[in-house]
C-alpha cells in the first residue's frame, strides 16, 4: 500500500504502543507515554515525541495513522495533529482518530461487530466493516468506565478505606501500599493530575490476588456492568460477535468470556493491542 515508512500508533492515557512499518523488510514496534488531548497540549506531546518516538522512526515518515483517546474528532485532536505535524514535517498521510475507531479496525478488520476497548479506561462502538455507526458513550472516569483498570482500581481502594475487604486482602493491600490513607487517596483523586491513572495503578493488585473469590467477583461484577450499560444497548447485540482489547480484558479474558457466555453474546477476539490487525488493515495489499 505504502512504498515509504509508515507509524501506526495506538495511544491511551497511560502508554502510547507504536508500530514503525518498513516495507517491505517488516516493521518495529516501540513504547511511549501516554498521550491524550484532554489532558496534555501540542507543546506538551512535541518534547514527549522527540524523545521517546522520533529517535526511532526518523523524521522521513511520510504516512501516520494515530489512533487515541481523547481525539474523538478533528477538533479535540487538533493538538495531536499539530504535534505530528511538527515532530515528522514530511507527513503527507495524516490521521488522527479516535482509539474506538483504531480498535474496531484492528479487531473486525472489513467485517461487523461490536469493538470494545478495557484498558485504563472504557469504550464501545457497532463497526459496520469501515466506520464506527453507534457507540454507547461512557461517560469518563467519574461517571462511568465501567470494567476499565481505573474502575477496578478506584473500586478496589474504596472497599479497602470503608474496611470492606476480607481480612487477608486488607492486611495484604496494606503491605503493598503503606502510605495510602483516606487523604492520599483524595489528593490523588481531586487534586493531582491523571486520576485515572493513579487508581488503574491498584489493579495490578487484584491481578495478584485474582483467585481470591472476593477479587474474583469484583471483576466479575464490574464487567456485569460494563455488558449491562453499554453492550446490551445496541440492537441485534446477539447477531454479532464482541470483540476486545485492552490489558484489562487480555489479563481476565476468563472471567469476560464467562460473563458474555452468561448474556449469551459470541465473544470474539480479546487481544491485548489493536495494532497486530492495524498492520493488517493498513498493509493489506502487501507483506509486512
Amino acid at each position: 500500500m505504502h512504498s515509504s515508512s509508515y507509524l501506526i500508533a495506538d495511544a491511551g492515557s497511560t502508554k502510547t504502543d507504536w508500530v514503525i512499518v518498513h516495507p517491505p523488510a517488516g516493521y518495529q514496534r516501540i513504547q511511549s507515554a501516554g498521550i491524550n488531548p484532554f489532558y496534555q497540549t501540542a507543546e506538551e506531546i512535541i518534547p514527549l515525541l522527540e524523545n521517546e518516538v522520533v529517535p526511532y522512526a526518523g523524521d522521513h515518515v511520510e504516512h501516520i495513522y494515530f489512533f487515541g483517546a481523547g481525539c474523538a474528532d478533528d477538533r479535540s485532536g487538533q493538538p495531536v495533529t499539530a504535534a505530528l505535524r511538527a515532530c515528522f514535517p514530511k507527513v503527507q498521510t495524516l490521521e488522527v482518530a479516535s482509539d474506538m475507531l483504531g480498535a474496531a479496525r484492528g479487531l473486525c478488520g472489513r467485517e461487523p461487530g461490536l469493538a470494545c476497548i478495557l484498558g485504563t479506561g472504557a469504550n464501545n462502538a457497532f463497526y459496520d466493516g469501515r466506520q464506527i455507526v453507534r457507540s454507547i458513550g461512557s461517560l469518563g472516569f467519574w461517571l462511568g468506565d465501567e470494567g476499565s483498570g481505573s474502575y477496578l482500581g478506584k473500586t478496589l481502594v474504596v472497599h479497602y478505606l470503608q474496611n470492606e475487604l476480607p481480612a487477608e486482602l486488607h492486611e495484604a493491600f496494606a503491605a503493598a501500599y503503606p502510605g495510602i490513607n483516606r487523604l492520599s487517596v483524595l489528593e490523588n483523586a481531586y487534586r493531582k493530575p491523571y486520576p485515572n491513572r493513579y487508581f488503574a495503578a491498584f489493579s495490578t493488585f487484584i491481578a495478584g490476588h485474582i483467585a481470591h473469590p472476593f477479587m474474583r467477583g469484583l471483576v466479575k461484577e464490574a464487567f456485569s456492568l460494563f455488558v449491562k450499560k453499554y453492550i446490551c444497548k445496541h440492537p441485534d447485540t446477539a447477531s454479532y460477535p464482541v470483540h476486545f482489547t485492552g490489558s484489562v480484558a487480555y489479563y481476565y479474558q476468563d472471567i469476560l468470556r464467562e460473563v458474555l457466555e452468561s448474556h449469551a453474546l459470541q465473544c470474539g477476539h480479546i487481544l491485548r493491542s489493536p495494532l497486530e490487525g492495524l498492520v493488517q488493515y493498513y498493509g493489506r495489499d502487501r507483506h509486512v
